[in-house]
């Protein structure tokens, strides 16, 4: 039987989807895993064990079961905080708890409290919020939030950490016509201009204060203009939107109609805003509950002005997106231009020569018909933005293409898209130093409708794609803990996430940060104060096995009693307690490149692996555990890693597949830069 050497140098394209496992024609085969579960796919080419999640606070009791949402805010350039809101009371009550560097801040505004709740008022619609569907955006030191059921407000940051403050927000609303009316009152008209601002005299008295905002139509002619100021019951300033055909000549009665049902657009009678966004100096709202399709701008540097006056170049904007379908505005995102992405299509608004947006200018392009699913926020990556499809089965990027002069919406999860099941949230990391690359975050959610078996045991778990486009590498896998993740956000550069567990029978919601000095899931870490085998401060896992670390050495699991755990032996420079994760690492079957064909249908036998590692502590190769002679060193109470490439031998029998597993059997790091080995192929 011949006898074949293969050399994999890198995964960096991750985990495959079961539907390309026999295209060995692809170059990108022989890049990519089967398999990738709680690794990270390294931009330069390795794979790591994933960080583990530090245990920072239990949400249960704010009633997270109702709803939660981590929301980062970026105070200044040395100061950001994590916001948590949670569905205290889905009738009327969002609780917010305010984070700095990993700390739950505490006496909120000198309260007491550790938290600062906030009464949404009457609902619109609903008796009963979701919380998802809250939408929010940041300039400086306040955080603008909005939801088509609720009035918008603000959350604050005050003087100092602990000073917040919350509430609803005071807008000079836009007219929108609801219910058409018109009537013709008895009187003639007369405009003293014809275009922009002019006064209207009737010959009787025929207006009221009603009559602002709503508009007169000449209908025998030219002629529209909106009320912006009653002077009296006979004259009435007005801008013109249809200029009239001659100033100071009167226009006939019976000539001309007053048109109302001109409403505030926003109201508890008509719903509110869905998002939000800021853009060259104005607040965008982005659809509401009645009016879905509509984009609403502030004026400019007033940012809670939404009232149209004069149509000035900084006046405030309406439009509303006129297509052959609806297209509900389920998110905008400030980029290369103001980008819309709704239920069906996506928009932008063009800005010719760079010139900025005004009432005079104001046009909706369409650039791709891809929709974007709902309450997950878009994110940018390198000028592009990545969004996920409407169906929630597909990851895009809308990339601006030179080449075709618009906007594209390419597929960025074409290779991958079984890890995607019923996504909730997405949030993006971006790279910080040369060693690492944009890491995208899904959560998945626990439904499996509408998706192909080959997705079902991804529900729950966190879909990564590391990105590095500039060398073109988009490399999927995913994060697996014991329960489901609920929520995701990025504060610069640290990943924190809500995590639904199981406690003693019990559903309960954790707040966790990934951290790459823990090796465990739920983890609490003590660095100093040793003394005896005994540890407190574990009691969110009462009842729990938890793997135990203590200076690098892994003792042998123990659940968690009164909250304590115990050691087999005092630590010296640190303890870990946490909940260990599973590793695995699948390589596609084994296939090489033979001027004399594919081998797909003969039998192969694994005879020797070599793996490439940087500084890993354990790894186990097809059910093998390696020895890596990284046992204590005497009297450093540590163990140290190992670096370099470890020939191992004595795998046993034939397969079809030739695939190799990589697992670990103690929770330690481990990191594989490339994969060297040797396959005998038979008949």
């Amino acid at each position: 039987m011949p006898r074949l050497q293969q050399y994999q140098s890198n995964f960096s394209l991750g985990a495959i989807d079961p539907l390309l496992r026999g295209r060995i024609d692809l170059q990108q085969y022989y890049s990519a895993l089967e398999t990738a579960k709680n690794v990270l796919i390294e931009p330069q080419g390795g794979f790591s064990r994933r960080a583990g999640l530090k245990f920072i606070q239990d949400l249960t009791s704010d009633n997270a079961s109702n709803g939660v949402m981590l929301i980062p805010f970026e105070f200044s350039t040395t100061q950001n905080f994590l916001i948590v809101a949670t569905a205290y009371n889905t009738a009327n009550t969002i609780r917010f708890r305010f984070y700095v560097n990993q700390t739950l801040i505490t006496n909120i505004n000198g309260s007491g409290n550790s938290y600062l709740d906030y009464s949404v008022g009457s609902l619109y619609s609903v008796s009963n919020f979701e919380l998802k569907k809250l939408y929010f955006t940041q300039n400086t030191d306040t955080l603008i939030c909005v939801h088509e059921n609720m009035q918008p407000f603000s959350v604050v940051r005050g003087a100092s950490n602990s000073t917040w403050t919350i509430s609803a927000l005071s807008l000079v609303k836009p007219k929108a016509q609801f219910t058409k009316a018109t009537t013709n009152p008895s009187a003639t008209i007369t405009p003293d201009e014809t275009d922009g601002t002019v006064n209207i005299t009737a010959s009787s008295s025929v207006f009221t204060s009603s009559h602002v905002d709503q508009y007169i139509n000449v209908l025998n002619g030219f002629g529209r203009a909106r009320i912006i100021e009653r002077t009296s019951g006979t004259v009435v300033k007005a801008v013109t939107e249809t200029p009239f055909f001659e100033k100071d000549v009167a226009i006939a009665s019976g000539s001309w109609e007053l048109e109302t049902g001109y409403e505030d657009a926003w109201s508890g009678t008509r719903g509110y805003p869905r998002t939000c966004t800021f853009h060259e100096g104005r607040l965008y709202f982005g659809g509401s509950a009645t009016l879905p399709s509509t984009l609403f701008g502030s004026k400019v540097g007033q940012f809670f002005d939404f009232k149209q006056d004069e149509g000035l170049d900084d006046d405030a904007l309406q439009v509303t997106l006129t297509t052959d379908n609806v297209n509900a505005i389920n998110a905008i995102k400030s980029g290369r231009d103001l980008q819309i992405f709704t239920s069906g299509a996506e928009f932008f608004l063009p800005q010719a020569d760079l010139e900025p947006i005004t009432p005079s200018n104001i046009v909706v392009k369409s650039a791709t018909r891809r929709g974007a699913k709902e309450n997950i926020r878009p994110q940018g990556a390198e000028g592009g933005t990545l969004f996920i499809q409407r169906q929630g089965k597909a990851l895009r990027e809308m990339l601006f293409s030179d080449v075709e002069l618009s906007y594209v919406a390419n597929n960025i999860s074409l290779l991958s898209s079984h890890l995607i099941i019923d996504p909730q949230k997405m949030a993006l990391r971006p790279a910080t130093d040369t060693t690492e690359g944009d890491l995208l975050m899904i959560v998945n959610g626990t439904s499996t409708a509408g998706y192909r078996s080959a997705s079902t045991g991804f529900a729950g778990a966190l879909a990564c794609f590391m990105m590095n486009k500039s060398q073109n590498i988009i490399a999927p896998s995913f994060f697996k803990t014991d329960g489901d993740f609920i929520d995701v956000a990025v504060d610069l550069d640290e990943i924190y996430v809500v995590v639904k567990r199981t406690i003693g029978g019990s559903a309960k919601y954790y707040l966790e940060i990934f951290d790459d000095d823990f090796t465990t899931d739920s983890a609490v870490q003590k660095t100093t104060g040793f003394s005896g085998t005994s540890y407190t401060g574990h009691s969110h896992l009462e009842g729990k096995t938890v793997a135990i670390i203590r200076d690098d050495i892994v003792d042998p699991s123990v659940a968690v009693s009164s909250g304590a755990v115990t050691t087999i032996a005092q630590p010296s420079t640190y303890m870990e307690a946490g909940l260990d994760f599973d590793v695995e690492v699948k390589t596609m079957p084994f296939e090489p490149k033979l001027a004399s064909g594919s081998v797909q249908s003969q039998k192969r036998r694994i005879l020797e692996i070599s793996p490439m590692l940087f500084k890993t502590q354990n790894i186990a190769i097809n059910n093998k555990n390696i020895p890596l002679d990284t046992f204590p060193i005497s009297g450093s109470g540590g163990v140290p890693t190992f670096t370099g490439t470890k020939k191992t031998m004595g795998f046993l029998g034939y397969t079809r597949d030739a695939q190799i597993t990589i697992t670990q059997t103690q929770p330690v790091f481990m990191t594989v830069l490339s994969l060297d080995f040797k396959v005998s192929v038979g008949q």
